[in-house]
């Protein structure tokens, strides 16, 4: 039987001549002999051309557009450069964050600042490191923010993260833009209203410039985000009328769905940018709102992006790098219960991968040495990890499975490494990046060395 890969690999992904699954050229039972498992296995060209395609899309649709890589999908110093090479910017949370991006040379223009509960030191931090880009989400840190946009004696360039209580169709957990969210600042109470206020009182130290929106993670529906561009040039009217507001960024956020599963379809790249930026263009008469640059007449709809000095910024995550890796693991302990349950033990599980845990994240999975074996059985795949909830796929057709047999699992990019954990004292993957037949690790696999380094032994 000669089987397919299927999109949810990488693009250079295929079945070479062993039988084998190979990546970048590389077989990955090489890769795992040499680094072990669990293993992360990225695609650079994958993950280069991904990135390029997501600014064409946008840039060729909206000039002054950029796109912002959501570094909680997954950071480090490789990643960052990848997306560097690409002209992406980042958005950050955190001084961990921060620091990588200080590190390859990032400009501090292409860095916006998150977090629902920024810390003084983060804010600090970036200000201190030459950022100009702050996403308010609470009326709280409106004050801190000043203070110390005054003590470094430094101008923000500030942005509103509003929530617009739009239903993104997804997990709950994933729903960041509905009116109870902990994110961003509800538009019908009149809170964001009154933080727009706030800011206009510091005008001296601090420049609102425009408005952001994440509604959620997941989302295969394009509704929504036209629901979303609605809300925001409404409340963007109503600011003009109220504090005499310009508008000079607009940042739709992220959260386009990505398919784990055969059964799930990926927003294609080419219509979300349409979608975005005709909704926009729909959306933005003169007549509205006032837009910096623009000396359009009311009611025009067919903007062209010369037109208008505006920026557009979108922060993509997953829907950047997660079909860029494949996590292989090695099969141990086979466990069959008749007429119930076969499962098929792993040697990592939650402990890399918790989303499967956290929210019923769905995955497929391949027998890596066994690629065009036609599946025989049906099994879930489970980790090594002290809980019964530890199963990373409830159900998967395979062929025959043996111990030592390696489990591909693709569509491993995004929120696995970086939401990793050392439960029962496990060192989390190695990471690695594969081009043109070779590879090399961008993240050691861990020891146990390295996991009691902060503990104190008195």
């Amino acid at each position: 039987m000669n089987q397919t890969l299927t999109n949810l690999f990488p693009r250079t992904a295929r079945i070479n001549a062993r039988n084998h699954l190979a990546i970048a050229g590389c077989d990955v039972v090489d890769l795992a002999r040499e680094f072990g498992t669990p293993l992360y296995i990225f695609d650079d060209a994958h993950l280069r051309a991904r990135a390029a395609e997501i600014r064409d899309a946008f840039q060729s649709r909206w000039q002054n557009s950029l796109v912002l890589y959501a570094t909680k999908a997954y950071y480090s110093p490789y990643i960052a450069r990848v997306f560097k090479d690409a002209g992406l910017g980042i958005d950050v949370t955190s001084e961990g964050e921060l620091e990588i991006a200080r590190r390859v040379g990032l400009t501090p223009d292409k860095i916006y600042l998150h977090g629902n509960n920024k810390t003084p030191a983060e804010i600090h931090a970036a200000l201190a490191q030459g950022v100009t880009h702050i996403v308010v989400d609470n009326l709280d840190e409106i004050e801190l923010l000043a203070r110390l946009a005054d003590e470094l004696r430094v101008t923000p360039r500030v942005l509103l993260r509003l929530a617009p209580a739009i239903d993104p169709h997804t997990h709950r957990y994933l729903a960041t833009g509905i009116a109870e969210s902990k994110f961003g600042l509800p538009m019908q109470t009149g809170i964001a209203m009154e933080a727009a206020r706030r800011l206009a009182h510091y005008a001296s130290r601090i420049t609102l410039v425009g408005l952001h929106a994440h509604i959620g993670s997941q989302i295969f529906d394009l509704a929504p985000y036209r629901d979303t561009i609605a809300a925001l040039t409404d409340f963007a009217a109503e600011l003009k009328s109220a504090i005499g507001f310009e508008l000079q960024e607009l940042d739709l956020g992220g959260g386009w769905g990505v398919p784990y599963v055969e059964e799930q379809n990926a927003l294609a790249v080419e219509d979300m940018a349409e979608t975005i930026v005709s909704s926009f263009k729909f959306q933005i008469p003169s007549s509205k709102f006032k837009v910096q640059g623009s000396n359009l007449e009311p009611r025009t709809s067919n903007l062209e992006p010369e037109t208008s000095n505006l920026k557009l910024v979108f922060e993509p995550g997953r829907a950047l790098i997660a079909s860029s890796a494949v996590a292989v693991y090695t099969v141990g302990a086979i466990k069959e219960i008749r007429d119930v349950r076969t499962y098929i033990a792993v040697d990592g599980g939650m402990g890399d991968n918790i989303r499967p845990a956290l929210y019923g994240a769905q995955y497929t999975a391949r027998v890596a040495n066994k690629m065009n074996d036609a599946p025989t059985m049906r099994a879930a795949i489970a980790g090594r990890y002290c809980e019964q909830g530890d199963i990373l796929i409830n159900e998967v057709a395979l062929p025959r499975v043996s111990a030592g047999d390696l489990i591909a699992i693709p569509t491993a990019g995004a929120y696995q490494i970086p939401m990793a954990s050392n439960y029962n004292l496990i060192p989390r993957p190695a990471v690695i990046a594969a081009r043109d037949g070779n590879a090399r690790v961008i993240r050691r696999r861990e020891t146990v060395e390295d996991m009691l380094r902060c503990d104190v032994d008195e």
